[in-house]
Parts: structure tokens; sequence; C-alpha cells
């Protein structure tokens, strides 16, 4: 962190009656914790790196299919105006629905946390990939449409020569608005559904009055949020050759 800040929250925190914890009382009381991320003493004893897997695990597995229906989705609303114009409200009523609101219907449809878990990351992450593909679809120049006529490409060609890569700055850009929303849904939907994760860490650490611990646990988060914005730009910068939005 800054030096500056960190010299103000020292100097705050340290006076009595402070509600939070200075940096030197969290290296005290939470050195273990961020010394050692790799313990495991079984159960729910874990080091944060497990923590962090397990969420990452629920993570890969909902954005993936949310990745893949969501493309696919996309591409086919992009290709009919009507079929956009009729669903684009829908999709716009059903993205503003927080992920924690989906919890108790998935857990009433699944009567267990991780499919439940999994399912929220999907329909939280979904509708950016949705949209974002849809308009690119229907952004793609004329002139590459007549291109594939003039070649007399099939629909397969078609697909993978001219449309995946004319949309791709787009489908990127909601594939990283994607990720970032599934990383917000699973630490709030652990929260609630217990065991292994780092949003039930957090939960957990609030219970037992650990302030230092969940500092640091918001730190984990933090990174592994940025970690996993940089690398789906990355990907989108091989792939579309540094068009999509960094």
């Amino acid at each position: 962190m800054p030096r500056g800040l960190g010299i103000v929250w020292q100097l705050v925190c340290s006076q009595p009656g402070a509600s939070l914890p200075a940096p030197s009382q969290i290296f005290t009381g939470s050195w273990e914790l961020i010394a050692n991320p790799f313990y495991d003493r079984g159960g729910l004893d874990k080091g944060l790196f497990w923590h962090v897997l397990a969420s990452l695990k629920r993570v890969g597995i909902g954005y993936a299919i949310a990745a893949i229906v969501g493309v696919a989705l996309g591409t086919l609303i992009g290709q009919s105006k009507l079929a956009m114009r009729g669903l684009d409200p829908i999709f716009q009523v059903l993205r503003t629905v927080p992920p924690l609101a989906w919890l108790p219907l998935s857990l009433a449809a699944f009567r267990d946390g991780q499919p439940s878990a999994v399912f929220v990351i999907f329909i939280t992450s979904v509708w950016p990939i949705v949209i974002n593909t849809a308009v690119g679809i229907r952004n793609i120049p004329d002139d590459y449409r007549n291109v594939a006529r003039v070649l007399q490409l099939n629909p397969f060609e078609y697909f993978f020569k001219i449309m995946i890569p004319a949309a791709s700055p787009y489908i990127f850009s909601g594939l990283r608005i994607g990720i970032g929303l599934s990383w917000l849904a699973i630490v709030a939907a652990e929260m609630l559904i217990g065991g292994v994760g780092i949003g039930f860490f957090i939960w957990d650490a609030w219970n037992s009055s650990l302030i230092g611990d969940i500092i640091v646990a918001l730190a984990y988060v933090g990174i592994v949020g940025f970690c996993l914005d940089r690398l789906v730009a990355a990907v989108a910068t091989v792939v579309t050759r540094g068009t999509a939005n960094n």
C-alpha cells in the first residue's frame, strides 16, 4: 500500500477505542495466515491458498459455462435485429438482479451448496457476455459479409473466419466484465453456503471477531480479482491482436 496511507492508518487505528486494527496489529495477530497460506490442519482449518483455490474452482466451472452459453446465445441474437430488440430488455432486467438474490432459488432447485454457487456465478456473469457478443455481431461491417458471399463461405467457415474474429473485441469486453462479476458473486455466495472458500473464510472470521484476518483475506480477494482480469485481458490481446480494450 502507499506509505502515506499506511502511516495514516497506523496513527488513526492505534488510538484507544479504534474499531479497526492498525497494520502492526494485523501483522502480529494474523502473521501465521500471512506467512503460511498453505497450511492444512483438516476440515475448515486451512490456509488462505486452499480457500482461494476452492473459490477459483467454482468460478472456473461457472464462468466457463457462462462463456460458452453467452457467446453462443449472443451470436444467435446478434444475427436477428428482431430478437435483439425483443430480448435485450429482458437481459437488462435480469443482469441487474444482485448475485445473492439468485442464491435462495438455486438452493431450492439444486438442494446443494456447490451447484448452487456455480449457478449463481453463471447467472451473474452470463449477461454481459451475451449482450456484448450480440452487439459485436450486429456491428460486423457489411464489407465482411459481402466478402463471405463472394468467397461462398459455408456457415461454419463464416462463423470461425469472419464472425468471431470481427466480433472478438466486443466478446472479450464482455468476458472481462463477466470474470469480475464471477469473482464478486462467489465471495458473496460462499458467505451463505459455507464450506471451504474465501467468502466463507471472511464470514467465519467475522463471527470469530478476527478483523485482522478479514483484512488479510480482502487483500487476497483484490489481488486474485486483479490477476483474473489481467489474465482475460492478456488472452484478449493475443486473440484480437491488440484491438480489444485493455
